[in-house]
């Protein structure tokens, strides 16, 4: 999609100090990028409390190659 934008210059070369873009394009992509994935934990924290684990889950288990619980 083409879009014509105007930037904040100084915005622009403040990002680009924390970015490996290297032109505004670039730039703009990863922008975008990292307001989805911001975007996307926010929605898995609404979620906190609403899932229910079995009793005997053990997630140490898991790390170690067992089933992490019954089946």
């Amino acid at each position: 999609m083409r879009t014509n934008i105007v930037l904040d210059d100084e915005l622009v070369k403040k990002a680009l100090k924390f970015s490996k873009a290297r032109t505004k394009k670039d730039l703009v992509h990863e922008a975008l990028e990292e307001l989805i994935a911001v975007r996307r934990k926010r929605d898995l924290r609404e979620l906190r409390g609403t899932i229910g684990f079995q009793k005997d889950y053990d997630y140490k288990a898991l790390r170690k190659g067992g089933h992490g619980g019954s089946r």
